[in-house]
């Protein structure tokens, strides 16, 4: 049983992403806002790893749900 306390530094860890808070900001600044209409996992600036990893993420309700949808609402802040 996985037991791991995820943040947003491993969520992008796991997207294979620069994962400092400065880093993170930064990504989340050049590429918001997200369109209203446009599902986190579909954004353009994924990989196609990336979109895997976030759809599997949301509709198995996985551990790191909770920071897609923190990450999502960053996006559309």
């Amino acid at each position: 049983m996985d037991t791991s306390v995820h943040s947003l530094s491993t969520l992008f860890e796991q997207l294979g992403l620069p994962s400092t808070a400065a880093a993170i900001e930064l990504f989340i600044a050049l590429h918001q806002p997200l369109p209203p209409e446009t599902r986190l996992a579909e954004a353009l600036f994924w990989n196609k790893a990336q979109r895997a990893f976030l759809e599997e993420a949301i509709s198995d309700d996985a551990d790191w749900a909770e920071l897609v949808d923190q990450l999502d609402a960053r996006f559309r802040g």
